[in-house]
């Protein structure tokens, strides 16, 4: 909601300096926000004389703010301009600035009076003087009330803090809103740093080895009381466990001790041992646990699992795929043929894990989910994952609370409608940051989480509590055994949550396709019609030209002895071709007929050949030409080669592609084989792929799927995510009738 005195200071700013701040002009909406507060931090620092501004209120400002103006009050403000900064933000800050007039006045100093007190530092800074350090807390976007259904016993926790370690060197202001954070978290390890006798300039807010040993000479126990014991309580209240701030150690606090060590896997003595102040204080808490699980992208074989059990490991984590063709880096990274059999051979466990390219929001959305989903439960069912395993999807990067609202979110529903549709036989984990891990169960779109804790300087697990739900949480990577037997891996505690699989079905064998089975046709019919409605594609076809129904026999039906007898001949999955054909045809409608009139009346009269793409493939007739050229050469078909220069010739093969839906399905292989072997005399030319096979890796399958329509800066991009969806569900039904 627009604000007049933001909106006020927001048009000072423009008045005062516009052209002088490096900025431009200043949106003038009367709404607080970073732009707002980025700006008033370069005035600042125009007033102080600094030539090279910047948007971050840092040492040189502080310092330079320290040394010329240590103390702002009515009888010290160097100029009206100086005076209207201050007011400024303290609008923008939500408290009342006495106006715009360039008056360090009584309500100014009565603002930042209570400005202090809402921080906790009216003790250290009293009265109504504005210091450095409170200005810099001025000057940003952090909030001193409680907001958004923030916890007072956090924010007492916070205001502690603050006034308790602001006067020390590295320390600054942190937000007493309520909720925990990255900063409230690093604020921690600073104030654990000084009470240990670390000197300014030393103490870094990192866990390190001085901290870590530090610590181990600071166990607390029932009877104890003091700043150390405040220092724990306010960890124990910062990772949301039910106690009240206090400096004595109770027996109460020793209860809820014990069960924050019951909840973490940590041994139970209701003291405040290392264990304790470490899984309070980082995400991967004490490193040199033991933990019986594991996770890695090497082989088990009888030696290393020998000697995973010798380290009392139980559950060991493997992935189902490998996108990455020809992996030089992990080559070994999806389970192998026969491992999972030697695995249960040793009396070891394993969960299966499913990663593609999840290391970015963009990898993230609905229909990715559902083509995540479907992929995880067809590797699951070829390695022989029994139903009722619990598949980890991951989310491997540093998901900004945005990013998961935005993009994880939604992918996670994608993969659980994808599931739900496939009848529920497998169950749904999620691997990633704490936050991540959290908000993706609460939504109901998992059941348990494997945490990768041992990223802590992630924005989702610095300053975010273990969740609930947790199975498995990744501390340090480890490598252990000797010989043939030693292996790298990532050391996991684990709840017991989860326990993965014991024993496995046959792995089903990467046979050639076989014509559908009749008794998955109707199954197959529904699933691909539910994934087409949840990307937006009615059923009844909406204001395209045919419906779900029409295209689906087309392809699954009436032609699958045809697209059978293709994929068989040129070693490609069924799913390529009927993804395609399916696709476009779903695709056409009123224009795509009209075009098609337009071009053969064109030809007809003049000679002239406008390329379009027709028929129930939708295919270009320079692409056709250039396919079938390059079939042709490479001993895939034979014919005559053609001049993809010539309308002529152009013509007549884009009028079979139009007319003939049997040469036009028979089209689109070609092009599959043309756009692998890099779209030879088209205009971008690919990257050439390795030769299409069963043995096609996700990203190879992706890169098929989006030649066909576009380049990869174009909309065929993100269609090729969606298509990857219909394919995974295609493939489903294909596998299932070949493994009949």
């Amino acid at each position: 909601m627009a604000d007049l005195m933001v909106l006020k200071a927001q048009q000072f700013i423009n008045a005062a300096y516009e052209g002088k701040l490096g900025i431009g002009h200043l949106s003038e909406t009367g709404e607080t926000g970073w732009t707002t507060m980025f700006a008033l931090t370069r005035a600042l620092q125009y007033e102080l004389g600094i030539t090279s501004l910047s948007d971050t209120f840092g040492p040189t400002t502080l310092s330079t703010l320290q040394s010329k103006y240590p103390a702002l009050n009515d009888g010290l403000v160097p100029s009206v301009n100086f005076a209207k900064i201050i007011q400024s933000a303290l609008y923008c800050k939500g408290y009342d600035g006495g106006d715009i007039d360039g008056t360090y006045n009584s309500r100014v100093v009565a603002s930042v009076t209570k400005l202090k007190q809402d921080m906790g530092v009216d003790f250290a800074y009293p009265g109504g003087n504005l210091v450095p350090k409170v200005f810099k807390g001025l000057l940003n976007m952090d909030a001193y009330v409680t907001v958004n259904g923030g916890s007072e016993n956090i924010r007492s926790v916070q205001k502690w803090l603050n006034g308790e370690y602001v006067n020390r060197q590295d320390f600054f202001i942190i937000p007493t809103d309520g909720h925990h954070s990255r900063d409230v978290a690093k604020s921690m390890l600073f104030a654990v740093q000084y009470e240990i006798g670390m000197a300014d300039g030393t103490a870094n807010g990192v866990f390190g080895p001085g901290t870590q040993s530090g610590l181990k000479d600071h166990t607390l126990s029932t009877g104890d009381s003091g700043t150390w014991v405040q220092l724990f309580s306010a960890g124990m209240i910062l990772n949301q466990r039910p106690i009240t701030f206090t400096s004595n150690f109770t027996s109460s606090l020793a209860s809820a001790v014990s069960d924050f060590q019951s909840f973490a896997k940590l041994p139970v003595t209701g003291t405040g041992n290392f264990s304790t102040w470490a899984s309070l204080l980082v995400s991967y808490g004490d490193q040199s646990r033991a933990g019986e699980a594991c996770d890695g992208v090497t082989l088990i074989t009888n030696a290393r699992a020998a000697a995973l059990k010798a380290q009392g490991i139980k559950y060991v984590g493997r992935y189902l795929t490998n996108p990455i063709p020809n992996d030089n880096v992990v080559p070994q990274k999806e389970i192998q043929t026969g491992e999972l059999q030697t695995i249960a051979d040793n009396g070891l466990r394993c969960f299966p894990i499913y990663q593609t390219f999840g290391r970015d929001a963009s990898n993230f959305s609905y229909p990715l989910g559902r083509a995540a989903g479907q992929a995880a439960i067809n590797a699951a069912l070829d390695h022989g994952f029994k139903e009722g395993t619990r598949i980890f999807f991951a989310v491997d990067f540093d998901a900004l609370d945005q990013d998961v609202t935005k993009a994880v979110l939604p992918h996670f529903k994608g993969i659980q409608d994808a599931i739900t549709d496939d009848g529920n036989a497998f169950k749904i984990g999620v691997y990633g940051p704490r936050n991540v891990c959290t908000r993706v169960s609460e939504a109901g779109h998992a059941s348990a989480s494997f945490v990768s804790d041992m990223s802590s300087g992630f924005s989702g697990n610095f300053g975010y509590p273990l969740p609930q739900n947790w199975a498995y949480d990744q501390i340090v990577t480890r490598t252990v055994g000797t010989g043939s037997g030693e292996i790298e891996i990532d050391v996991n505690i684990a709840s017991g949550r989860d326990t993965g699989q014991g024993s496995f079905n046959e792995p089903r064998a990467q046979l050639p396709d076989t014509r559908l089975n009749s008794g998955v046709i109707g199954a197959m019919r529904t699933d691909v019609g539910k994934y087409m409605e949840s990307i937006d594609f009615p059923n009844d076809g909406g204001f395209r030209s045919h419906t779900h129904e029409t295209c689906f026999n087309t392809f699954m039906v009436d032609h699958d002895a045809l697209i059978t007898q293709l994929a068989y001949r040129y070693n490609m999955r069924k799913a390529l071709i009927q993804t395609t054909a399916y696709w476009e045809m779903r695709h056409i409608d009123a224009v795509d007929t009209s075009k098609d009139l337009e071009v053969r009346a064109e030809f007809n009269a003049t000679g002239n050949f406008r390329d379009s793409s027709t028929g129930i493939c939708q295919i270009f007739g320079k692409t056709a030409n250039l396919a079938w050229n390059y079939a042709i050469r490479h001993g895939y078909a034979e014919g005559t080669i053609h001049d993809p220069a010539t309308d002529e010739d152009k013509y007549n093969i884009w009028d079979d592609c139009g007319t003939d839906d049997q040469f036009a399905i028979s089209t689109v292989p070609l092009i599959h084989l043309w756009n692998a072997g890099g779209a030879p005399g088209n205009t971008p030319e690919e990257t050439p792929l390795r030769d299409i096979g069963l043995y096609y890796k996700e990203s190879e399958i992706y890169q098929i799927l989006r030649r066909y329509q576009g380049p990869e800066n174009s909309e065929a991009a993100e269609h090729a995510k969606q298509r990857m969806g219909l394919y995974q569900v295609l493939e489903k039904y294909n596998s299932i009738s070949r493994n009949f």
